[in-house]
């Protein structure tokens, strides 16, 4: 006579993750001046992401309601069109055209991101909340908002990224992404604790993206709007858990069928530190190239050398490559590229180009330049090593440095000097140096998009730091229109 077998249903308490993530999205208070500042920063960078990517077809021929003509009472604006969406279309729109050009900022840790991906949830839902308030008579959430929804979605997605590497498994870091804009989601919707750990729960069950479209060989443009995609889907089960759908306790640590097990090999989630307002405080600009962010100082170096080089480039027999283990991993590639997509996750390719032209910009990804012949002729003369100091430095939490090295030998025996870049432009310990710049690529990016007067409201808005955290959203996003 066999034995009765069943599983016990009882129904635990939270996991301690979830747990942990809703007392800070609930409780915490952002105290930070240098994050709320950081933020700004941010919120105009993102913006000149999305502003510079409507000038790409593959971009804009995604934006806009799934079924046209679609009239939303009180919809979301999207930044730089004409378009007024629902709540989850328009985070699906505003996070795929912010990481398009893959120009927004960049978090490195045991896991790569970009927390400014969940800015398409909280501009989308944001606005969409600002509009409906009106509507109804009551205040809209202001700039202010914002600002600090943006600290603590970059905080979950920090956080989460230091000692945990879901590449190693396979995942893609856009999991991180619909993670915190989930729960900073059921924040602006009005949920309470209960429903913020349901929300994060539905987040962490739900099916999660393959890291398939950022390696060789096929690399492609999904991992232009996959961030899109994620911020979306987080609104849309905020939304439902809003609406009273319930969560999963143990999403995490349920035996044979929870995320530790099914997805994470059995482990737990490490931690390094509680949340606070670190990640923002230490965010990664990338101000002056459009590059996977492992290979900004490699471009930065190609760039001190190009005078030395390029009225040499025949002569070259070998360029020399040094960097951290992560860019060997994530961007270091042979062989044909076979669109944009490609070659802006490629370490050869993003140093070819300036060490030739002396620049970097989104236009040279594209078919007209890359097929110049010298490129892969230099892709070919190049050997990539890694750096154990460079490594180290990467992960130490004191420096996060992204250090690159080139050197370039010609066929007569004479060499360039070594040049080194540990900290790129918009490393936190280049501040100073980086914020003129990036403000320098804001004005840019909004004259691409708008007449000049526009241009110059919207910049001198966003420079007045307590008029702009003062400014409705709906008002806010309205300057954005065309």
């Amino acid at each position: 006579m066999s034995a009765h077998i069943a599983d016990a249903n009882m129904r635990p308490e939270p996991d301690q993750e979830l747990a942990a993530l809703a007392d800070y999205v609930c409780d915490y208070e952002i105290t930070s001046q240098e994050a709320i500042t950081t933020a700004r920063h941010c919120l105009m960078d993102s913006l000149s992401c999305a502003m510079l990517a409507l000038q790409y077809p593959e971009c804009t021929k995604h934006l806009g309601p799934i079924v046209p003509g679609t009239s939303v009472p009180n919809g979301a604006r999207v930044p730089g069109t004409q378009h007024s969406l629902d709540p989850v279309k328009a985070a699906w729109d505003i996070g795929a055209m912010v990481r398009w050009l893959d120009f927004n900022d960049t978090w490195l840790a045991a896991e790569w991101g970009h927390p400014s991906d969940n800015l398409g949830a909280i501009l989308g839902l944001g606005d969409y909340l600002s509009r409906k308030a009106v509507a109804d008579g009551a205040a809209p959430l202001t700039v202010g908002d914002v600002l600090h929804y943006m600290v603590k979605a970059h905080e979950i997605q920090g956080v989460l990224a230091l000692e945990n590497s879901f590449n190693r498994v396979g995942l893609d870091h856009v999991l991180l992404v619909k993670v915190a804009s989930a729960g900073v989601s059921a924040l602006m919707l009005g949920a309470d604790k209960d429903q913020v750990i349901d929300t994060l729960s539905q987040a962490w069950v739900d099916g999660q993206s393959l890291r398939t479209y950022r390696h060789a060989p096929n690399t492609g443009s999904r991992k232009s709007w996959a961030a899109g995609d994620a911020s979306s889907r987080a609104v849309r089960l905020a939304m439902m858990v809003q609406k009273g759908e319930m969560g999963l306790p143990s999403v995490l640590t349920a035996p044979r069928w929870g995320f530790y097990d099914v997805l994470f090999k059995g482990e737990k989630f490490a931690f390094q530190r509680d949340y606070g307002s670190y990640v923002m405080e230490n965010i990664l600009f990338k101000i002056s190239f459009p590059a996977e962010f492992h290979a900004q100082t490699a471009a930065e170096c190609a760039m001190t050398l190009h005078d030395q080089v390029k009225d040499r480039i025949d002569e070259i027999e070998r360029i020399e490559l040094t960097t951290q283990e992560s860019a060997i991993r994530i961007i270091s590639k042979d062989g044909p590229l076979y669109n944009p997509a490609d070659r802006d996750h490629c370490l050869q390719y993003m140093v070819a180009v300036p060490l030739i032209f002396g620049r970097l910009t989104a236009d040279d990804y594209e078919d007209s330049v890359a097929q110049d012949p010298r490129i892969d002729a230099l892709r070919e003369k190049m050997t990539v090593t890694e750096d154990p100091r460079y490594t180290q430095e990467y992960l130490d939490p004191d420096k996060r440095s992204i250090a690159n090295a080139v050197q370039v030998y010609f066929k007569d025996g004479s060499k360039t000097d070594k040049v080194e870049v540990e900290y790129p432009i918009g490393h936190r310990r280049r501040r100073a140096e980086g914020i003129p710049v990036l403000e320098a690529k804001f004005i840019d990016a909004l004259k691409t998009r708008f007449p000049k007067g526009q241009a110059q409201r919207i910049y001198d808005l966003c420079q007045d730091e307590q008029k702009l955290m003062a400014t409705p959203v709906n008002q806010f996003m309205d300057l954005f229109m065309i």
